[in-house]
């Protein structure tokens, strides 16, 4: 990786500049919830253990899907538990409002991307005052780091994926961006980011560098 300024870059951003050198435009901006807009607020290790499950279960999500419908209902009804505790706690990450705001004066789309529901993810809008131009929750299609979402939003906004920021602070946000051809932004605000900072095209410690990253593109031409 390289060190530019206050935040890294991973060479693979060079595929979402074009091998011309064309400028990278952002014309959206898709967020993460849990752990990049709000504070970390899941123990998903937590919750599994009160579903019953183990860590060789995989994610919860995933793991609901292969129960019988009985049981999957005792299940949600323990996730949605969770999910309402986690809108009511909910904390904005330092700079979370200030960066949004200064998405909207450039113009640029805000999209959510989660595998919460999404009216979950309005209702932390609203408790915090944000506005987001499009959220896709996990009942829309199928969820990170599936490809779907990051599609599916660029889509409705009419852009390119190339000309997407994809951010968040997990492993499967890096991952849906990179198979959707957008590019990939980590926060690094927990110790785990480190065994997967390597794969996104930049990591960041603060929301308000993705600001940094928007403004301080520039043409990368194609040495060889």
């Amino acid at each position: 990786m390289i060190v530019d300024g206050q935040y890294e870059i991973n060479m693979n951003v060079q595929r979402a500049t074009g091998s011309g050198g064309v400028k990278m435009v952002i014309k959206t901006v898709i967020f993460d919830l849990d752990g990049t807009i709000t504070e970390p607020f899941f123990d998903f290790d937590a919750i599994r253990t009160e579903m019953g499950l183990t860590a060789q279960d995989g994610p919860v999500w995933e793991a609901m899907q292969k129960m019988s419908a009985q049981r999957r209902r005792e299940t949600e009804q323990i996730l949605f538990y969770h999910e309402q505790k986690g809108i009511e706690e909910s904390q904005l990450n330092e700079g979370g409002a200030e960066t949004l705001g200064e998405l909207r004066k450039m113009g640029i789309k805000i999209g959510i991307l989660t595998r919460n529901r999404a009216v979950n993810a309005w209702a932390v809008a609203e408790k915090h005052g944000l506005e987001f131009d499009a959220v896709l929750g996990r009942e829309e299609g199928p969820v990170k780091p599936n490809a779907f979402g990051v599609l599916e939003l660029c889509r409705r906004f009419g852009v390119e994926p190339c000309d997407a920021l994809m951010v968040g602070d997990y492993l499967f946000d890096v991952q849906c961006a990179h198979q959707a051809g957008a590019v990939a932004v980590l926060l690094a605000n927990h110790p785990q980011a480190d065994e997967f900072a390597g794969q996104a095209d930049y990591r960041i410690d603060r929301l308000g560098e993705i600001i940094e990253i928007i403004e301080k593109q520039k043409p990368r031409m194609n040495t060889n």
